[in-house]
């Protein structure tokens, strides 16, 4: 990483650590809520992880030909406390790609990020990739319609798991994934859903900017 890039992840995990020193993260109140929010932010980011390669010759190209971009860039990981918790253990040495690389991926909120980015700003990923995922657990009522082909039972209620990355050229993505949470355990109901509405998908490339 260039030296730009060292300072503004380290600028970056420092503001965070401050920010959740005096006011942490909220985990889930219910542990079954909590292990499956767990089980699928980790399944999601081991599988992205395991790609680490393509993503990083992704921006190597990418940023061939723009002036101050750093081909070998920092990774901004934005996702919930739980998301936190999952990659700050594979960064412990839970992944081997993860543990080898744990210098230059950074995992933070989304609030962390935005205020960060307000005093230090890489709108054009000069030196970051941002990659993102969390679950929307509250899905407003009026939006259910949208999912009528896969009908909920008595207590279920519908989770869409945002994810996606930015600044990495041909490896940027934005997905959503359909489940349902059945009160103690969710299920996959269907991948790569496509949500109605342009504001839906354009708001949904963050994590919690979604409808």
């Amino acid at each position: 990483m260039q030296d730009m890039t060292r300072e503004w992840c380290a600028g970056l995990a420092a503001f965070a650590a401050e920010r959740r020193g005096a006011e942490p993260p909220r985990h889930p109140d219910s542990p079954s809520l909590a292990a499956a929010e767990r089980a699928i932010l980790a399944a999601y980011l081991v599988a992205w992880l395991d790609d680490w390669t393509a993503v990083m010759s992704a921006r190597s190209a990418w940023a061939r030909g723009r002036p101050g971009a750093d081909p070998d860039a920092g990774v901004v990981l934005t996702t919930s406390a739980v998301g936190i918790a999952v990659a700050e253990g594979l960064l412990a040495g839970g992944h081997p790609v993860a543990a080898a690389e744990a210098r230059r991926i950074v995992p933070v909120t989304e609030l962390e990020y935005r205020l960060w980015c307000i005093r230090q700003p890489d709108d054009d990923h000069r030196h970051h990739i941002n990659h993102w995922s969390w679950i929307k657990m509250r899905v407003p009522l009026q939006r259910h319609q949208e999912f009528a082909r896969h009908p909920l039972g008595q207590g279920e209620a519908y989770w869409l798991h945002r994810a996606g990355t930015a600044g990495a050229g041909a490896a940027d993505r934005r997905d959503c994934h359909l489940w349902r949470w059945k009160g103690r355990h969710a299920t996959l109901l269907e991948a790569f859903v496509r949500e109605e509405g342009a504001s839906h998908l354009a708001r949904s490339t963050r994590p919690n900017g979604g409808a």
